[in-house]
């Protein structure tokens, strides 16, 4: 009995000794694998890549050194996939070498507002096909009758089948599915590219519409069909019908581009999976683009918003106004507690809402390349019609003949005419001088000077104009913010704008012309979902919101993982758009805790609401419209500490000096070498701060000093 046990015990312990080293031995290679992560991490090439109108925009980082290199070369219009790649080369990174690229694209945006999306067909509910133009019956301008909308679908390709289904989800007539197939065959024969399959309540019930999808695409020659629910399942037929459109009618130009520059890539040595941003500040893998290509869009600049929020974080600025100023357009962002405000709420043109979340961009067409004109009252206007890059403004010496934002910074000292990225020349001022005058001065009594003054004041007041009225739409007052301009030209007019808008401080990043492509570098993955209930919030069930909630999460994991990002987290936020019954507009509330509690939501939603509205209504009750779910795979952090200023002193930077126009007379200015500027280095205007990827003026009356991360910290009289 004595050996009996004795040989129990020693069993044990063996087993236990098994148990523990198995363990350990698990631990040990989960460390390993962890450890792994790690150094690809620390030994990876992060490349962020932003094709703008005028000019591409690169960042590369290297984290084992942590080295960075930039580049700027022109936008090659014609084909934007040979200018990314170009702008490789002369950023001096191998494709071979590269870990993690990043793109940004402005690729669908500029397809919808120009209308040069792929020719689409619609398959409606008979009686709807007329939804995309009778919209909301609003009109482009509040006077008169001017204006037009161009649908993005041409009422010729918009054809009706028999198929009803009611608000609740019950099928009123079932779906004639010979209908759909001759609808089908029609468009096809009409020569469409796209099909969009957009049915009256799918969001609610999406038999119908998915058995068209099913049914088309047996027939259909490419990956092109799009069923609405499978964009969004919101309700409000039009704003949903619009949106599957966009969708439609980028698809084929995006996932065609997208497909080219990862083709290229490959073909040069590129060995991982293209990624690219989207709109909302996330990105997704290039393999993904043609069934998420609504996302793509304003996705360039949703980038430099998300670049922004990080730097003012370091900088510990909480509320943000972003101005970012290209070569065509003007947009602008509001930066608040630390984080970008997301809105699924947008108008991508008169008539064209588009409901994804997006980082709130609003945007005008006021950016360096804007053309110069009177109109015909005889008024000065700029833009929105843009030189582009190709010919690009006359002091690119392109061929441009057409006065620009950008030529009148020429003329007027604030740009370096010797000094011209993607260019080998220098500006012209004799002709820039020769515009001026005889397209705008002489009808006006202006010189050649005072007309590039007034073109400036004109631009100026657009821009702030633009960013007041974001401001004072979402209740915010100017003088609770900074201004962080970014884009080549933004920072030429930072000064300016924050004076007439009483913005006390001006936030100047390191690097303005490439804070979109450093934004690509920063982003993680990021998918969105949202689903109508449309319900009382008193009569809802739990356990069904719960379910659909967790489904939507599940959906962002999958896809997560289709992506094979390496992510050290995975976060999962809800939200819930409610209104009180009867109302139209919703608002946004975030989920406390891990479950669905409609007695919380409630007690948070009144709370909000007497925020916003300073108004209580205790008789009435609320309904829950949306269900919101945003799944983020979180990337490694880069350290902005990378910008840390060389050490130097102050006249180590000083290039010389220029006479340079404000308010009315010419003024000695100093010029700076942005790269020289030492960490504490005060700098006070007037002055010039000149980089290759921006020029950054200084106003008279202005002062700036250099933070720990390179940023111009202005702090602006009045």
């Amino acid at each position: 009995m004595e050996c009996r046990f004795v040989a129990r015990a020693t069993a044990t312990f063996l087993t236990n000794l098994g148990a523990r080293y198995l363990l350990s031995l698990i631990r040990t290679l989960s460390h390993l694998s962890g450890l792994l992560k790690a150094i690809r991490w620390i030994m990876s090439i992060s490349v962020g890549v932003d094709v703008g109108g005028t000019f591409t925009d690169l960042f590369m980082m290297d984290t084992e050194t942590l080295a960075f290199r930039t580049a700027k070369v022109p936008t090659t219009v014609d084909d934007r996939s040979r200018g990314f790649l170009e702008g490789l080369e002369t950023l001096g990174a191998r494709p071979a070498a590269i870990d993690w690229l990043i793109h940004g694209t402005t690729a669908g945006t500029n397809a919808v507002l120009e209308r040069k999306g792929a020719r689409c067909g619609l398959i409606t509910t008979r009686g709807f096909k007329d939804v995309l133009e009778i919209g909301r019956r609003t009109r482009p301008n509040a006077y008169g009758l001017s204006g037009r909308f161009d649908p993005l679908i041409l009422r010729d390709f918009r054809l009706e089948v028999t198929e009803r289904v009611d608000a609740r989800g019950q099928v009123i007539t079932p779906l004639d599915e010979e209908d759909v197939r001759s609808a089908a065959r029609r468009l096809l024969d009409m020569g469409a590219e796209a099909l969009v399959i957009m049915f009256l309540h799918s969001y609610v019930n999406e038999a119908h519409e998915a058995r068209a999808a099913s049914i088309v695409r047996e027939i259909w020659p490419n990956d092109h069909v799009v069923a609405s629910h499978e964009v969004i399942r919101e309700m409000r037929e039009f704003e949903r019908c619009s949106t599957a459109a966009i969708h439609a009618s980028i698809g084929p130009v995006v996932s065609r581009y997208i497909s080219d520059v990862a083709t290229r890539l490959k073909q040069s040595g590129f060995k991982n999976e293209l990624l690219v941003m989207q709109a909302n500040g996330g990105m997704m893998a290039s393999s993904l683009v043609s069934r998420h290509a609504v996302h793509t869009v304003m996705s360039g600049p949703a980038a430099g918003v998300l670049a922004a929020a990080a730097i003012a974080k370091r900088a510990g600025i909480d509320n943000l106004v972003t101005g970012d100023m290209g070569g065509t357009s003007f947009d602008v962002a509001i930066v608040s507690n630390g984080e970008p405000i997301v809105s699924s709420e947008k108008d991508l043109a008169y008539a064209v809402p588009i409901r994804v979340p997006m980082i709130d961009i609003h945007t005008v067409g006021a950016g360096g390349g804007s053309i110069a004109h009177l109109d015909k009252a005889g008024m000065i206007r700029v833009g929105p019609e843009s030189a582009a890059s190709f010919p690009g403004p006359i002091g690119f010496g392109r061929g441009g003949t057409e006065p620009t934002i950008t030529d009148a910074n020429f003329l007027l000292g604030r740009l370096n005419p010797n000094v011209i990225t993607g260019s080998a020349f220098a500006a012209p001022l004799d002709k820039i001088a020769a515009a001026f005058e005889e397209r705008i001065g002489r009808q006006l009594g202006l010189d050649a000077y005072e007309t590039a003054a007034a073109i400036l004041h004109v631009a100026n007041a657009e821009l702030a104009g633009a960013i007041r009225l974001v401001l004072i739409e979402k209740g915010h007052d100017p003088r609770d913010f900074a201004l962080m301009p970014f884009g080549g030209a933004g920072p030429l007019h930072a000064v300016s704008i924050a004076r007439d808008l009483n913005i006390p401080r001006v936030l100047v990043p390191r690097y303005p012309g490439l804070n979109s492509a450093l934004g690509c570098v920063l982003a993680d993955v990021r998918h969105d979902f949202v689903q109508t209930v449309n319900k009382p919030l008193d009569g809802i069930d739990r356990n069904t919101v719960q379910q659909l909630l967790a489904g939507q999460e599940r959906t962002g994991r999958d896809l997560l993982t289709q992506e094979k990002v390496d992510v050290v987290e995975v976060k999962v936020s809800h939200e819930f758009d409610l209104l009180f019954r009867g109302q139209s507009h919703t608002l946004r509330v975030p989920m406390r805790g891990s479950h669905f509690d409609p007695e919380v939501l409630e007690i948070d939603f009144l709370t909000q609401y007497l925020a916003r509205y300073n108004l209580s209504l205790p008789e009435m009750h609320p309904s829950l419209v949306n269900v919101r779910t945003t799944v983020v795979g979180v990337r490694e952090r880069v350290d902005l500490g990378i910008f840390k200023p060389k050490p130097g002193l102050l006249d180590d930077a000083v290039t010389g000096s220029r006479e340079v126009y404000f308010d009315g007379r010419w003024r000695k200015s100093l010029t700076y070498e942005r790269d020289k500027l030492p960490e504490g280095a005060e700098v006070r205007g007037p002055a010039i701060i000149e980089q290759p990827d921006s020029t950054f003026v200084l106003d008279p009356d202005a002062s700036a000093r250099v933070d720990d991360i390179g940023n111009l910290l202005v702090h602006v009289h009045g």
